[in-house]
């Protein structure tokens, strides 16, 4: 227990260090308002005389006191450290490269690298059960007092803190602002829902038990068996069911096509695999 909690904060603290970098490296040079607390930050670094990493910082914390308000303690412990430790990296990178102007001198390729960077942090906080804080606050908020699902709400919060760009910047940047924060969503659910994506594959042929044998002894798979009745014709059939990754997804199809062309498959994303032994087989 004690090693898995150092190490999901070891991680915690890779995640949030890759978002404060994507922040000052890449947003913060292009002026891009993607939207986040960081970037409603950069904005209010127009009219307050403060650096945005100290903006960041309290903005975090007033939207910590709200959460634990209206929502209640459901803010673990994760969450308050990495809303504060963003901020606090944000700040040592803004010691250590005082006046960092843009790698890139474009502010396209700049949202690019921001969303990429951020969108891998992003995804080591989520798989540590942890966020940035910050609008994922704002969302739990709406989603409890209007009613809105939190995927909705948070790309609802985010568009809003995009449009603040309007009051600071040119309608380029606008625009790439409202872009960047849409394709960072997706990025994010890229990171992490696709990486790991797998297919739950069904399979109904008159040549199941060599295709169920080529899942347990090639592909060292698992694999379900079902009896199945057609409301057609009332006739019993048995439908294998097994999950695989995309090589082996390639092979199995290659397999079925082989021995029997008129298999009845059926395919199925799968992005989410809690359990997954290695042979399993519920037989006839």
């Amino acid at each position: 227990m004690f090693y898995r909690t150092v190490k999901d904060f070891l991680l915690i603290t890779f995640g949030s260090l890759l978002a404060a970098a994507a922040i000052y490296f890449f947003m913060l040079p292009s002026h891009v308002v993607v939207g986040s607390v960081s970037a409603l930050a950069m904005v209010l670094s127009n009219f307050i005389p403060l650096p945005v990493s100290i903006i960041t910082l309290v903005l975090n914390g007033i939207l910590l006191i709200i959460g634990f308000l209206l929502i209640g303690p459901e803010f673990g412990v994760k969450t308050i450290y990495t809303s504060i430790l963003i901020p606090v990296l944000l700040g040592l990178l803004e010691l250590l490269f005082p006046n960092f102007q843009s790698l890139t001198q474009d502010p396209l390729l700049d949202v690019l690298c921001y969303i990429l960077v951020v969108g891998m942090g992003m995804a080591i906080l989520f798989l540590c059960n942890a966020s940035s804080g910050g609008l994922d606050i704002v969302s739990k908020i709406m989603n409890k007092y209007l009613q809105i699902e939190l995927g909705r709400a948070g790309a609802i919060a985010g568009m809003v803190v995009a449009l603040t760009s309007a009051f600071c910047y040119d309608t380029k940047t606008v625009v790439l602002s409202l872009l960047g924060t849409y394709f960072g969503g997706m990025i994010v659910d890229h990171f992490i829902f696709g990486l790991n994506v797998k297919r739950r594959v069904c399979v109904l042929s008159t040549r199941l038990d060599q295709i169920t044998d080529f899942v347990l002894q090639e592909l060292h798979s698992g694999a379900s068996l079902y009896q199945l009745t057609g409301a057609y014709d009332n006739t019993a059939r048995t439908e294998m069911i097994t999950i695989v990754d995309k090589q082996e997804y390639r092979r199995l199809m290659d397999f079925i096509r082989a021995v029997d062309p008129k298999a009845f498959v059926t395919v199925y994303t799968v992005s989410d695999l809690r359990y997954q032994p290695k042979v399993w087989a519920a037989k006839k």
